[in-house]
């Protein structure tokens, strides 16, 4: 039976903002770390300081004015001791806010990491098929703007939201108290539209950062993608293509960017109309009152100070509310990453496989890449411990696809992988895939020194066992040539090496892994011919007592394996040993006299 294969979530797809918030929250309070939580609670308590003193602090300058307005030492002195506690209560509102941030530090950085060793380890875990289609760039953008939201949210949240709502009791109280209803319903009005202008006009505006998040990461994709294929660009000569392909992105990000720079210019403005009508008016509502005798002159600047503290964080609400709904969408966007389906997963329980007997069977399995198109087609065969198997045929015949179905990439269709005798499905895949060992045909290095990727074929594997592996895949000759030896750097995907390099410091990562069962995919399609005899003789001895089992093109390199299967349109044409496959004069003989007589010719044209 085929197996559902994974849909893509829809790109344009909408997110519902609390959904994203309640998987945020763990990140803002989590439950295995007393300590973070701890630092929060001390960072609350520093903001409710931070606000009694900026509440009170009008208070002190009301006095001080009506003080001013009376003669004598003692409006002198209580006016002077007013002035000082004013200018003291301003010092220490801003050391309770920076030692909030101190402490608060901690928890946004370690909320961030987590965050991000979160989707590191998840896209680690998602299949194949999900890597085979991705788009680095973009992927890499998402994951960027999705862990530094979560700083930017968990401040905000808490050391913007939360107050500016006490804020707004505590002023509604103390003008309800000093001026009556009449200027704590007018503050509430324009605090309910300053809030709807906000929001109606930043939810225009987050369509447009959608299509610029968009756009942004479809530029970054079209430059990473030209930069890695820069020897291909170079071979074709499509420079002004790739030039023009990119600027295509580009002049579309830049009309994105200039639309929502336009819109911001439409917000703020909105916001000024909303915010300057309340000042006018609740100003000139006081100055009335000091006309009628009601009130005093401390009171215009108590109402004016009030709002402006007021206003300062609703000021900054359009900002807070963008960029909290803009931290929404790039969270959104990476969970969304997050919840991409993992296609091969262990079963629950499942145990390590225990290997005493190197054997790999394929029982009548039939698999496919896509729903439509099948590439092995019942296809059964077994390699025996010990035994040096070849794999060939025409190209589509599906030799690779076997590897990949071997280190579990995809699970088959129908029937089985054998490793001993177990079904790979009900093992742990770490287990499997550190019990086999392969040399691709497109060897990729980490851009790191040739003794680095040498030694990643084992974790902990010391400079003794990367030496004698280097010598083993013939690399001593080029190590000792170069200044830097084991420390020389390949660059990126190695590209400082040669395919040749390239492919023996990947045979070299496989034997300091020393597993008991090998894959040598083309494993030395790259070499020249000295060195791939040298290589071959190393690789037959390594491979004594294991299973081995070589996909390759060509015929002569396995000419001396036990046994040749002939794969043709994903099925077990022939089998047998060199020589009783050229007496059947079948699909093997006829591939190999081609290839002798390409040989042939090559020599006619070299001569």
């Amino acid at each position: 039976m085929r197996p559902d294969f994974p849909a893509t979530p829809a790109r344009d797809a909408r997110h519902d903002g609390w959904s994203t918030l309640r998987r945020f929250l763990p990140y803002l309070w989590p439950r295995d770390n007393p300590a973070l939580r701890g630092r929060i609670v001390l960072s609350c308590l520093l903001i409710l300081a931070s606000m009694a003193v900026t509440m009170a602090l009008p208070y002190a300058l009301k006095w001080a004015i009506d003080a001013m307005s009376v003669t004598g030492p003692a409006a002198f002195q209580a006016a002077f001791a007013l002035v000082i506690a004013y200018g003291a209560g301003r010092f220490g509102a801003v050391v309770f806010d920076n030692l909030r941030n101190l402490v608060f530090e901690r928890v946004g950085q370690d909320a961030t990491r987590k965050l991000a060793e979160d989707v590191f380890a998840r896209l680690h875990r998602l299949s194949l098929r999900f890597h085979l289609a991705r788009r680095t760039g973009e992927v890499t953008k998402t994951i960027e703007r999705g862990t530094k939201s979560i700083d930017v949210m968990l401040y905000f949240m808490l050391f913007n939201i939360v107050p500016t709502v006490l804020q707004l009791l505590i002023v509604a109280a103390i003008f309800y108290a000093n001026f009556g209803w009449g200027l704590v319903a007018a503050t509430a009005v324009a605090v309910v539209a300053y809030i709807w202008v906000t929001r109606t006009i930043t939810e225009w505006r987050t369509q447009l950062r959608e299509e610029m998040n968009t756009l942004d990461g479809q530029a970054l994709s079209r430059a990473v993608d030209s930069l890695l294929n820069y020897e291909t660009v170079k071979y074709f000569s499509a420079e002004p293509r790739e030039e023009a392909r990119y600027a295509q992105a580009t002049r579309a990000y830049a009309d994105a960017a200039v639309k929502s720079e336009n819109s911001l210019a439409a917000l703020n403005i909105a916001q000024a109309l909303v915010v300057n009508l309340l000042m006018a008016g609740a100003m000139a509502y006081t100055v009335w009152g000091w006309f009628k005798g009601h009130y005093s002159i401390g009171q215009l600047v108590f109402v004016q100070t009030y709002l402006t503290q007021l206003f300062r964080p609703l000021d900054m609400l359009g900002m807070v509310y963008r960029t909290i709904r803009q931290g929404l969408i790039d969270m959104a966007a990476m969970f969304q990453l997050m919840d991409s389906a993992v296609e091969v997963q262990d079963r629950p329980g499942a145990p390590a496989l225990v290997i005493r007997r190197p054997t790999l069977t394929f029982d009548n399995v039939v698999f496919g890449y896509e729903p439509d198109r099948t590439i092995l087609k019942g296809l059964s065969f077994e390699v025996p411990a010990g035994h040096q198997v070849a794999l060939v045929g025409p190209s589509g015949a599906g030799k690779s696809t076997i590897a990949r179905l071997v280190f579990r990439f995809y699970d088959p269709w129908e029937g089985r992988i054998l490793i001993d005798g177990h079904d790979i499905r009900d093992v742990t895949q770490a287990s499997l895939r550190a019990a086999i060992g392969i040399v691709p045909q497109d060897s990729v290095l980490f851009n790191e020194s040739i003794g680095y990727n040498i030694g990643y074929g084992r974790d902990g594997a010391g400079p003794d066992e990367v030496a004698a592996a280097a010598r083993d895949a013939a690399l001593t000759g080029l190590i000792e040539r170069l200044p830097q030896g084991f420390d020389t750097q390949v660059g990126e995907r190695g590209l400082k090496l040669s395919g040749g390099e390239k492919q023996r410091v990947a045979i070299a990562r496989t034997l300091v892994k020393n597993p008991p069962i090998l894959l040598l995919d083309e494993a030395t399609s790259a070499l020249d011919t000295r060195t791939e005899q040298e290589i071959l003789a190393t690789l037959h001895a390594v491979a004594e007592g294991r299973t081995s089992l070589s996909i390759a093109h060509r015929l002569s390199t396995v000419a001396d394996a036990d046994t040749i299967l002939v794969l043709n349109e994903g099925q077990l044409a022939e089998q047998g040993t060199h020589a009783a496959l050229l007496r059947k004069r079948g699909l093997y003989a006829e591939m190999w006299n081609r290839q002798a007589e390409a040989v042939e010719d090559a020599g006619v044209l070299a001569e």
